[in-house]
C-alpha cells in the first residue's frame, strides 16, 4: 500500500482521543490533515502538535447547516474519517430518560449521517470514508443499551453506504475499550478499576490507548480492496 503523500484528509472528532491520534498517523505518512470540532480551545491545543501543513475548523457537528458549510468550503478532499462523540451515559432502561437518551444519536449518529451526505461528492476517485462503532454492539453489558443501539446502527449505515457510494469505500473501525476521554464521566479510581480489571481479562493483557486504534483507520484508508466492513479492534473482548 502506499503511503497518504499529497493526499487531503479530513477527520471530524480531530481534536482529540483517538481522532487526534488518527491526525498524527495521517501526517506522519504525509497527508495533509483537516481536524474538525467544536470545542475551539481543544483544536488549538491539537493543531499545535501537527504539522505546520494542518489546518482546524470549528464546526458544531449536531448542526447538519454547519456540517454542508464545512464540506462547501473544504472542496475536494481524498479521505473522511468520522470519530466524534461524547461520553456515554450508561444506565438500566427503566431509568433512562428518552429525551435525554435521544440526544446521544444527535451526533454519534446523525452528525455521521450529515458528514456523508454532504463529504461524498467531494470524495476523489479512490477515496474513502471511515467511521466509528464499539464493541457493545457485539456484546453489551448491561445499562448498555443505548451505545449498544448507536453502534449496531452505525454498522448497517456503513453497509448501507458502501453500496450506494461506490466506488468510494466505506468502512467502521469498532474498537473495544480504550484509554480516552470518553471515561470522563467516571472518577480516577474508577477507570483505573475498569483498566486494570480489562487488562487481566483481555487475551492481549492491556487495555489500549488511542495511538493503537488509530493505526487500523490509516490502514483502510490505504486499503483500497476493502469496503463494507466492520473491523473490530478490542484486544479479544468479544471472545471473553
Amino acid at each position: 500500500m502506499e503511503n497518504l503523500k499529497g493526499k487531503k484528509v479530513v477527520i471530524l472528532g480531530g481534536s482529540a482521543g483517538i481522532g487526534f491520534s488518527t491526525a498524527k498517523a495521517a501526517a506522519e505518512d504525509g497527508a495533509e490533515v483537516i481536524i474538525v470540532a467544536s470545542n475551539r480551545d481543544r483544536l488549538k491545543s491539537a493543531l499545535s502538535e501537527l504539522p505546520a501543513s494542518a489546518r482546524s475548523l470549528t464546526v458544531d457537528l449536531a448542526n447538519e447547516q454547519e456540517i454542508a458549510a464545512l464540506f462547501a468550503d473544504i472542496g475536494q478532499f481524498d479521505h473522511l474519517v468520522f470519530t466524534a462523540g461524547e461520553a456515554l451515559q450508561l444506565g438500566n432502561i427503566v431509568d433512562t430518560d428518552i429525551d435525554g437518551a435521544k440526544q446521544f444519536f444527535t451526533v454519534r449518529y446523525w452528525g455521521a449521517f450529515s458528514a456523508v451526505k454532504y463529504a461524498a461528492g467531494h470524495i476523489r476517485a479512490g477515496g474513502s470514508i471511515t467511521v466509528s462503532g464499539g464493541s457493545a454492539a457485539r456484546r453489551p453489558g448491561a445499562g448498555w443499551a443505548l451505545g449498544a443501539s448507536i453502534c449496531a446502527a452505525m454498522e448497517g449505515f456503513t453497509r448501507a453506504m458502501a453500496v450506494e457510494l461506490a466506488p468510494i469505500r466505506v468502512n467502521i473501525v469498532v474498537p473495544g475499550l480504550v484509554r480516552t476521554g470518553l471515561w470522563s464521566n467516571m472518577s480516577t479510581e474508577e477507570q483505573n478499576d475498569l483498566f486494570n480489571h480489562f487488562s487481566e481479562k483481555l487475551p492481549v493483557k492491556f487495555v489500549a490507548g488511542p495511538d493503537d486504534i488509530a493505526s487500523t483507520y490509516l490502514h483502510l484508508m490505504k486499503q483500497r480492496y476493502c469496503t463494507g466492513q466492520t473491523v473490530v479492534v478490542d484486544g479479544g473482548y468479544v471472545l471473553v
